[in-house]
């Protein structure tokens, strides 16, 4: 179990045996609970930790235990009233996710979960305060400090391999030259964080996607003192740096890369919203998916399944050899956009169906869009196999997957799609294996906390780079912390005007 999860080894969770089938009678002492839902310090917008069911032969349950085996309570012992948001997710293999959205800060959190009446583990467990929640302003003011609070890895080796690009970065000149070379054809956000505070100046006409680099950069100002830094955010799907060394390469930072451009790869603006918004306006995110992963392995629909608009070559191909195998994959189109809908090739326009949907199949097939299919976390997070085609373009996290244990790979043509398909059909348990594989790297590498600590890492590494000050530029606005807060916060870190 340990090996799993990262927060193991820092709560001191032993590991265990694991009981075939459903595991015996759940046991309150020897049941797990750890993650970093229970670290008063690690502020997230949905907080969260881990429940690991055990039997009390010691055996770690490998299914579920029936989805209100665990009562959980977050209270505040000093306070009348405790807004908190809790939720139980069952992810059906044994182990739960508990996360919390808090609406004000406190002094200080009891968190009790108990099954049958019983206390589980150590509970209650006492988060000692304050204990903020996402819209408090109270940056912890040491990066290294954060980090650590934050557990955040010592390297992403994707940020290593974008910044080789670039030895110096000089924000006096990118200031100028990136503007003048990209400025009137392409949507660009230029952004200066200075003493913790974020500006910004706008490039292009369609700068409305600005609101998700504007709410992650805000909310890590709320969280740790950023490096003062001066960038160019890409607001296009497409990667914008396609020179070639010795040429001069600009900076740009993107959301999606590819083999053919140097951009500096961000996540997704989908997945960093999707932190953000959990527990709120989102309700596909990392969480609510591992708790929505359909039948188990071999309850699943045995064709492969595919739906999504038309904004791809392949995509068309897709569902022209779904409607001539029928019986092997289950493809077709929720929109026309791109191209022009021909019934008797494409066949109707169905209904968009549920993402969690997606998982009564044990097949997924993840298909470029205009650029990478942005979905590919969330189908990795289900207990699905994916079936994914090579490609020039990646996500932040692309290059640390492998093909044939996280995923199996097919040719950017489909050309050998059915037999890749056929192959997982004849080797259902190496195919469970992938999937699971698949699962646990998303479960390791994608979760909010992971999110987070990869925009610190990109930022703080990036303003290493620089040779000149970053400023504040003529035209550039600052962009405000929401004042919508029901419930502001009182920061321990900053001096009231009493005490100054």
């Amino acid at each position: 179990m340990c090996s799993i999860w990262r927060w193991c080894v820092a709560l001191g969770v032993l590991a265990l045996g694991v009981a075939a089938g459903g595991g015996g009678r759940l046991s309150a002492e020897r049941s797990a609970v750890w993650g970093p839902g229970l670290r008063a310090e690690a502020v997230l917008p949905a907080r969260y930790f881990y429940l690991q069911a055990v039997d009390t032969e010691g055996q770690r349950f490998t299914s579920s235990p029936g989805e209100n085996a665990f009562q959980v309570k977050i209270t505040a012992p000093d306070e009348q009233f405790t807004r908190v948001g809790v939720q139980v997710l069952d992810r059906k293999d044994g182990s739960f996710i508990v996360r919390y959205r808090m609406y004000a800060s406190y002094k200080s959190l009891k968190i009790e979960v108990k099954t049958k009446d019983k206390h589980v583990a150590k509970s209650p467990y006492i988060l000692k305060g304050p204990v903020y929640h996402e819209n408090c302003d109270c940056p912890q003011e040491e990066s290294s400090a954060w980090l650590e609070e934050m557990n955040c890895p010592q390297v992403f080796p994707q940020i290593q391999r974008d910044l080789a690009n670039f030895p110096v970065v000089d924000p006096d000149k990118i200031a100028v030259e990136i503007p003048q070379r990209f400025g009137q054809r392409q949507s660009l956000c230029h952004y200066t964080i200075k003493d913790n505070e974020v500006y910004i100046k706008t490039y292009g006409e369609h700068v409305g996607f600005r609101i998700f680099m504007d709410a992650i950069l805000l909310s890590l100002t709320r969280k740790v003192k950023m490096p003062d830094v001066e960038f160019f955010v890409n607001l296009g799907d497409w990667p914008l740096e396609k020179k070639k060394p010795p040429q001069k390469l600009h900076p740009i930072f993107s959301w999606c890369g590819s083999s053919e451009s140097k951009d500096i790869v961000m996540p997704t603006y989908d997945l960093t919203d999707s932190v953000l918004e959990t527990m709120g306006r989102v309700s596909l995110d990392m969480m609510s998916v591992q708790a929505n992963t359909g039948p188990s392995w071999e309850d699943k629909n045995t064709t492969a399944f595919w739906r999504g608009r038309d904004s791809r070559k392949e995509r068309l191909e897709l569902v022209k050899l779904s409607r001539k195998y029928p019986e092997l994959i289950d493809a077709a189109f929720t929109n026309f956009f791109f191209f022009k809908h021909d019934e008797n090739l494409y066949g109707p326009i169905v209904k968009h169906i549920s993402f969690f949907d997606f998982f009564k199949y044990k097949y997924q097939i993840n298909i470029d869009g205009t650029v990478a299919a942005y979905r590919l976390p969330y189908l990795l997070a289900g207990n699905s196999v994916v079936l994914k085609q090579d490609s020039i373009y990646y996500e932040h996290f692309y290059n640390e997957l492998q093909p044939w244990k996280h995923y199996i790979p097919f040719k950017s043509d489909l050309s050998d799609l059915l037999e890749k398909l056929q192959w997982a059909k004849e080797h259902d348990e190496e195919a469970k294996k992938i999937a699971k594989s698949g699962q646990e790297f998303a479960r390791n590498n994608l979760m909010g906390d992971h999110i987070f600590c990869y925009y610190f890492k990109l930022f703080q590494e990036y303003s290493s780079l620089q040779v000149s000050e970053p400023k504040i530029r003529d035209g550039m606005e600052k962009v405000q912390q929401p004042d919508d807060d029901l419930f502001p916060c009182t920061c321990h870190r900053k001096k009231t005007k009493d005490e100054l």
